[in-house]
């Protein structure tokens, strides 16, 4: 099985991310499936953006009938300011544009910017439903929810209002994949009734966030559920039915049920001690022994997100020799790739 490319917030390398462009191109270009970030408005609409904060990705901070609403809020922990979605309505929020979130690293996307409007997620079912009838290809969405449990402190229950918008769509399909940092969103999505696939989105290193929030000091770390015996407990909860967050104890289990994980690619590049890469580590194939997928994020070109070995140069924005570093990644025998340039991915996919 060939691993399979999901375009990053769209081909968010060539346009700027969540835009319909971007998804369109994302699909142009090889992608077999798209990721949109999801979070909520006001009244309860899901929006794709990267985060509920909006003033590096909209002209959110230009509008001056929504100068007031600027504010300073506390979201997973970490205090932020800005402009959130959940202070605005639908209706107010399809006014902004979508603007360049990187704008010093990838200049020519600004060329874009204030072009394209934001999207809902019902808008991508229907876009990517067009793409797949127009390609004759099957495609996919691989879905993130972000913040649930922050939304579900303001009575905006993200895993409800998905599998709504999921069931109004026709799209309780095998396409979807749902995919979170919070693992009880996933099987509060189980739980349902959506279909597909659940990844778990494993950071580095913390904690995720709804496991600290029902556990305090019993959470188990995302370092944890990556031992031989988190492996295999993430995928054996699955047969058991998910979380057990519901069963009362105060120590977070693994068994919540997932069909994969999602890892940063640093995990699965392996480093010696003088930070060189070297080759693949063995996560891929514990994962695998596990009975896990693993998919990795994300692919970039730019130098400044490259390890250092596939540098070539000092500005931050040149390519360097992303495709030795793709190569490692991809040869793996990882099942999937997010991309922010599509094409490259596919480019060095397909050439094995």
């Amino acid at each position: 099985m060939q691993p399979i490319v999901i375009g990053h917030r769209g081909a968010s390398g060539h346009r700027p991310e969540h835009t319909r462009s971007a998804f369109n191109l994302a699909f142009a270009l090889g992608a077999d499936a798209v990721e949109p970030d999801l979070v909520a408005t006001r009244d309860g609409v899901l929006v794709i953006r990267h985060e509920n904060e909006i003033s590096g990705t909209t002209d959110v901070a230009t509008r001056a009938e929504f100068a007031a609403r600027r504010a300073e809020k506390i979201v997973d922990g970490k205090a932020i300011t800005g402009w959130f979605t959940e202070d605005f309505t639908w209706e107010e929020l399809r006014t902004l544009r979508a603007r360049e979130r990187l704008p010093a690293l990838r200049q020519s996307n600004t060329t874009f910017d204030d072009q394209h409007p934001i999207l809902r997620l019902r808008d991508l079912f229907d876009l990517v439903d067009a793409a797949a009838e127009q390609t004759n290809r099957t495609l996919g969405i691989v879905a993130e929810i972000k913040h649930a449990t922050y939304f579900g402190g303001l009575d905006l229950p993200l895993p409800e209002l998905f599998a709504a918008e999921v069931s109004a769509a026709g799209w309780n399909t095998d396409r979807l994949t749902v995919e979170s940092f919070e693992p009880s969103v996933l099987a509060q999505v189980r739980a349902q009734g959506v279909r597909g696939k659940r990844v778990f989105l494993i950071e580095d290193e913390g904690y995720p966030v709804d496991q600290v929030a029902e556990y305090g000091a019993g959470a188990l770390s995302y370092a944890d559920h990556l031992t031989a015996d988190g492996l295999a407990s993430l995928a054996a909860g699955r047969s058991a039915g998910g979380s057990r967050s519901s069963m009362g104890s105060s120590t977070a289990t693994s068994d919540i049920g997932v069909d994969g994980i999602s890892v940063p690619k640093s995990l699965i590049l392996e480093t010696d001690a003088a930070g060189d890469v070297t080759g693949a580590s063995a996560l891929v194939d514990e994962a695998h022994a596990a009975g896990l997928e693993i998919y990795c994020w994300t692919l970039r070109p730019e130098n400044k997100f490259l390890a250092k070995t596939f540098r070539s140069g000092t500005r931050k924005g040149d390519f360097g020799h992303w495709q030795s570093e793709f190569r490692v990644i991809l040869g793996s025998g990882i099942d999937g790739v997010f991309a922010d340039h599509p094409d490259l991915a596919v480019h060095v996919r397909d050439a094995f």
